[in-house]
């Protein structure tokens, strides 16, 4: 009377927890693919990181800004005596 009792807890208690076992297997599953999709997500920003500091780099070149200033807004290079250099 007893032994069929304690088998059916027991079975009902091995479902339960097999069942247990393929929710967390599905779930880490998930989690992995979203790690991949954020991984991903991550090199791409990286990559446009890396554009942007060459362009940063390309725009912020001396010649490159005293062209502009030259070409564009007609400035010319002071002389050296008129220069007046300023300590933080």
């Amino acid at each position: 009377m007893v032994m069929p009792r304690l088998l059916g807890v027991l079975g009902a208690v091995l479902l339960l927890s097999a069942l247990t076992v393929i929710y967390s297997k599905y779930y880490a599953h998930l989690i992995f693919i979203e790690i991949q999709k954020q991984e991903r997500e991550l090199d791409h920003y990286e990559v446009e990181w890396g554009q942007m500091q060459l362009e940063l780099s390309m725009l912020a070149e001396q010649n490159r800004i005293e062209l502009i200033a030259r070409d564009h807004l007609k400035l010319i290079m002071p002389l050296r005596e008129k220069i007046i250099y300023i300590k933080p």
